[in-house]
């Protein structure tokens, strides 16, 4: 099983979150709801190992969440539907639909932030699931402050509008109020690509782009340095929420991550990276738009 190594340490973390007496009985029944918690911050769980899901519930929960819990990724995905969680968590290694096809179903439904747990370290299942529409992965055995920690800067990024439509800011009965509205919002425009940082949409020769959270977030970071080359790792750091300062290290797997998210942005805009009519690549260093 995918989470024989997790519980190898599985009551060490567990210390960390609340004595074994606590662990949720109702967890072994299927759905788990607890009743405390912010009513604002409702988080869903969806994990078939009993006690990994009950320990998952207790960490979310005594970070401030409402914690909801499914067993399978089609329970998990009507969970997602019904409760409109701000953040998931979802397990790769699952009996019928796994962890990818999960985050894709969800994907398509909500603009909940995605984290996948997986006992499997490979590169790939990362990936993976970042195409799948998750916005980050943690790999199992975690302990409890790094899963808050990353959660907590998911919360700090905008939540992306539903896939094949935006989200109105506000109802108007007034057309001539809303263009008004529009009009006066700041736009980042280049070579006919428009992006709008305060209203999270993009479009391209006046088609509007579907990009997922970290495709927006990158493609903003270039848009607003121009031509500054912005390097791979100021990018990952970007995407977890956190400042670049020059002297972080870059992982091959974070490198890999932001060119696949980079790939997949290109695609959406249907530009060749060997003749680029928006981002350039700057071998080895990063990306950078490029010239009128």
């Amino acid at each position: 099983m995918a989470a024989e190594g997790f519980r190898n340490v599985f009551w060490d973390i567990l210390a960390e979150v609340a004595e074994p007496g606590r662990m949720a009985t109702a967890a072994q029944e299927g759905e788990r709801v607890d009743q405390q918690g912010d009513p604002g911050r409702v988080a869903v769980v969806i994990e078939d190992e009993d006690d990994i899901r009950s320990l998952l519930a207790d960490v979310l929960q005594q970070a401030g969440f409402r914690v909801h819990t499914a067993g399978t990724g089609q329970d998990g995905v009507d969970l997602v539907r019904r409760v409109d969680p701000i953040v998931t968590t979802l397990d790769v290694n699952m009996p019928g639909m796994d962890g990818f096809a999960t985050a894709r179903s969800i994907r398509a439904i909500s603009s909940t932030y995605i984290v996948i747990l997986t006992a499997r370290a490979e590169e790939i299942d990362a990936l993976q699931g970042l195409e799948a529409g998750a916005d980050d992965y943690v790999t199992k055995p975690f302990r409890p402050r790094e899963l808050r920690a990353r959660i907590e800067a998911l919360l700090r990024r905008s939540r992306m509008p539903l896939p094949g439509g935006q989200r109105p800011a506000e109802p108007s009965d007034h057309p001539a109020d809303a263009a008004a509205a529009t009009a006066g919002t700041d736009w980042l425009e280049h070579n006919g690509l428009r992006l709008s940082i305060e209203m999270r949409l993009a479009s391209v020769d006046g088609v509007a782009l579907e990009l997922t959270r970290s495709e927006f977030d990158i493609l903003s970071e270039l848009m607003s340095a121009r031509r500054r080359v912005v390097g791979k790792g100021e990018l990952a750091l970007m995407l977890r929420g956190q400042r670049y300062t020059g002297s972080e290290y870059l992982s091959d797997s974070d490198s890999r991550v932001i060119e696949v998210h980079m790939a997949n942005l290109r695609r959406k805009l249907g530009e060749s990276p060997s003749r680029p009519r928006w981002i350039e690549t700057v071998r080895g260093v990063g990306y950078r738009l490029t010239a009128r």
